[in-house]
């Protein structure tokens, strides 16, 4: 049987099993699937911006504050920041589940600032 590769939506805030920055390490992190939801590569891979909890990365015009008390289902545990400057494209087996979801409206205007669009 040919197993069918999940269909991640634009917006979406999922989990990741993502490397710690020395490498060592795996573990579940947040990130907002940021790809076109037609963009049918055929490739098993998606393109994520990655979710951080450090509030002092926030104040940058490439990254997206969420605060817990916006009227958003993120699925996020504590107010985080979207970084739209740190994106990666991952395996479509390295995402665990989908948490919920965030407008995109604010992180649209990030990515222009990130990628000079």
């Amino acid at each position: 049987m040919i197993q069918q590769n999940p269909t991640y939506k634009r917006g979406e805030v999922v989990l990741v099993l993502f490397p710690d920055s020395n490498l060592t390490t795996i573990k579940p992190r947040p990130a907002l699937v940021v790809q076109a939801d037609n963009l049918q590569t055929g490739l098993r891979q998606v393109i994520i911006a990655m979710i951080t909890s450090n509030l002092s990365r926030a104040n940058h015009p490439s990254r997206v504050t969420i605060l817990l008390s916006s009227p958003e289902q993120s699925g996020l545990l504590t107010d985080s920041v979207v970084m739209t400057d740190n994106l990666a494209t991952v395996g479509s087996p390295e995402i665990d589940c989908v948490i919920g979801w965030l407008p995109m409206t604010k992180v649209d205007i990030a990515l222009r600032h990130t990628l000079n669009l």
